[in-house]
């Protein structure tokens, strides 16, 4: 041979081991392996799988010792362990499912080389050779519960291990005198690992399928939060730019109100007139980043309250009225019950106890038709508290197609406040809305023992 075929025979040689030994490694990382794979939570049927396939493996072990005690000629010492370990094998790959095959295995070919120096030695004739009928199943079961946790290449691995076994046992050794049930075995073990392996990828498609659903649907929560928290700022950025105008006007108006007004006086008044405008310049930018966020007609909270006029001032309770009776316009019940003196707001107070009211109002609406609705104000000393109660529905509510996030911008209105919330379920299938809004905001320094202290409640 020249040179340079040894060369080439030595390369290819080369390559083909590392091959054969990289495809070893693999089968050794796969398969052999004691870790644990216990079978996956059912809140249902926890414990059900589990008694099944004890029951089975009970039953195994008796057919298997039966089989070769009773028509194998084995003798009890024997056939009892292999029994034993056939059915403990189903037990064990319920946790472990790779030493439990491996166990199986072990168990069969032990059974097979019995059998077959008693089918040798006549003792054993036209009994089932190299598998027995409970081994069969004993494996089967084995290989599905290995099929159903564990990746396909290893299931694959497995079975192609136990397929050479069983063409080595019955075709390399061979018996005379027995019924043969290799094909039939490999038949069976390829469909199991077939439904295990269709079963396992189902479960994952599901779960997986599940946990994007979890994840999209906290997006969109997520989502609407923060639209949310750009509608309530667009709104109050405008209360904000009016207050700002205010004191613009009021700082350059103020040295005309007074005689000979000092210097001083003159210079504070021009620099609190300059830092309004400038303030007033910033915040207009800021307001037009806002708007050009602003959905078009039929966004249910829209800047004024009214889809049409995005540009109108922002509503106050003073507007209550009005929107009370577009929903008795509708055909619906509503009664409007002030309690308490009543008294002018702050404006971001007006605007949210309008807004609360106004998504009440429209929730009632979609989702108990028929029912009277009931607003209630109570003016109380330290702030408002807002009360929407609606009775039971006369009729199903049609399907909205809403997200289904109007308590999401109640909540944070009542929470940008510093007030308290309660949304829930009264009297049967009524509903009822709580908030209460204090007039001024929360104390930030501590210790400071505020009015809106005294009231708790589910936020």
């Amino acid at each position: 041979m020249s040179r340079l075929g040894r060369v080439t025979d030595t390369g290819v040689g080369r390559a083909l081991r590392a091959r054969v030994g990289g495809w070893l490694r693999v089968l050794r990382d796969d398969l052999w392996t004691l870790r644990a794979d216990p079978m996956p939570a059912s809140t249902w049927l926890r414990w059900l799988p589990h008694g099944l396939v004890c029951l089975a493996a009970f039953g195994v072990t008796l057919g298997a010792v039966g089989q070769l005690v009773d028509n194998g000629g084995v003798g009890p010492q024997i056939a009892f362990p292999l029994g034993l370990a056939q059915g403990g094998a189903m037990v064990l790959a319920l946790w472990r499912p790779l030493p439990a095959w491996w166990l199986s295995t072990v168990a069969m070919l032990l059974g097979a080389l019995e059998v077959r120096r008693q089918l040798l030695a006549g003792d054993a004739s036209d009994f089932t050779w190299p598998w027995t009928t409970a081994g069969i199943i004993g494996h089967m079961a084995v290989l599905l519960l290995l099929a159903l946790r564990v990746r396909t290449r290893v299931s694959v691995e497995a079975l192609a291990l136990t397929v050479l076994l069983t063409y080595a046992v019955r075709g390399l050794l061979g018996a005379a005198g027995h019924a043969s049930t290799g094909v039939l075995a490999v038949t069976l073990f390829a469909v199991v690992v077939v439904l295990g392996t269709a079963l396992r990828g189902r479960r994952e498609a599901r779960a997986e399928l599940v946990e994007q659903t979890t994840l999209t649907a906290e997006e969109r929560t997520r989502r609407t939060l923060l639209e949310e928290r750009s509608r309530i700022a667009r709104e109050l950025h405008d209360v904000v730019a009016h207050h700002m105008s205010v004191i613009s006007i009021q700082a350059q108006v103020a040295p005309h109100l007074v005689q000979n007004p000092p210097d001083e006086l003159r210079e504070n008044l021009a620099g609190i007139r300059q830092n309004a405008l400038e303030a007033l310049t910033e915040l207009r930018r800021v307001l037009g980043v806002l708007r050009s966020e602003h959905t078009g007609r039929g966004e249910p909270f829209a800047d004024a309250g009214d889809e049409t006029t995005p540009h109108a001032p922002q509503p106050t309770l003073d507007r209550l009225d009005a929107l009370v009776e577009n929903t008795r316009a509708a055909g619906r019940e509503v009664v409007t019950e002030i309690q308490g003196d009543r008294r002018p707001l702050p404006p971001g107070v007006e605007l949210s106890a309008y807004r609360i009211v106004q998504e009440a109002l429209s929730n009632a609406l979609r989702h108990a038709p028929g029912a009277r609705i009931t607003v209630r104000l109570t003016y109380e000393p330290d702030g408002l508290e807002v009360e929407i109660v609606n009775g039971r529905p006369t009729g199903p509510p049609p399907p909205s197609t809403g997200a289904g996030h109007g308590l999401l911008g109640m909540r944070e209105r009542v929470a940008m406040l510093g007030g308290t919330m309660t949304a829930h379920r009264w009297h049967w299938d009524g509903f009822k809305v709580t908030a209460f809004l204090p007039d001024t905001p929360p104390a930030d320094t501590p210790g400071i023992d505020h009015p809106t202290a005294r009231r708790k409640g589910t936020s």
